[in-house]
């Protein structure tokens, strides 16, 4: 039985406060709030603040004292966890990319089959991108703003997924179930395909298309093209 969004997120618990407390606890001796509960509530309202913000304004846009005001956390209250807007930027970036690689590679893991483990990869990229799709949007649309020298962050993981579609495409290479077409633009081209899906979701929405469906169209059309 294929996996389905709804068998997904019945199965992965993706909520902020979790998201949040992972971040604390990998950052205890740099946060200045001691106190777990009241740490985890406070990187909620900065976290969910932000992203907010970002999507209405653009993160280049907004300041810290939008931040604050809109959290209604003061100035001071910030800088508890962090010490300016670049920080701010990594920490997201940093927490949202090591949760979407991490549940990404655990779950294809569980596949042998070239065509199993490809099929399942597409679909949970999918799936997480669907249960956070302002996270994915501002992951995408604000690297753009980061300082030269820490671009490279972003583009580290982009190539990083990538590869992971790339490695699975070359393994049925050499098993015999795909056929030796460009494993590299292919991967390209399912990157692409992905991002389609959060960054234009309003499209989709417009024209009834869930995420399983486009799911399965986007894996109808890259095995018509790797097996044919």
């Amino acid at each position: 039985m294929e996996l389905t969004f709804a068998k997904f997120s019945r199965e992965n618990n993706l909520s902020v406060e979790d998201i949040c407390r992972d971040f604390y606890l990998n950052n205890r001796e740099t946060i200045k709030i001691k106190k777990e509960a009241v740490a985890v509530k406070n990187l909620v309202t900065i976290l969910n603040t932000t992203l907010r913000l970002s999507n209405e304004m653009g993160f280049q846009s907004m300041t810290l004292r939008d931040l604050s005001r809109e959290s209604e956390l003061s100035m001071g209250a910030l800088y508890n966890y962090f010490q300016s807007k670049d920080e701010l930027f990594k920490i997201i970036h940093l927490n949202g990319m090591k949760l979407i690689t991490n549940i990404l590679i655990k779950q294809i893991e569980k596949e042998s089959d070239p065509d199993q483990k490809l099929r399942k990869a597409i679909r949970i990229h999918l799936y997480l991108s669907e249960m956070m799709p302002q996270w994915f949007y501002f992951l995408y649309m604000e690297t753009k703003n980061l300082k030269k020298e820490d671009r490279k962050i972003p583009i580290e993981s982009e190539l990083y997924t990538e590869r992971i579609f790339i490695d699975i495409i070359e393994k049925g290479v050499e098993s015999g179930t795909y056929l030796n077409r460009e494993p590299l633009m292919t991967a390209s081209i399912i990157k692409a395909m992905l991002q389609d899906w959060y960054l234009k979701r309003w499209k989709y929405t417009k024209r009834n298309v869930t995420v399983d469906h486009y799911a399965l169209f986007m894996i109808e059309f890259i095995e018509s093209y790797i097996k044919s």
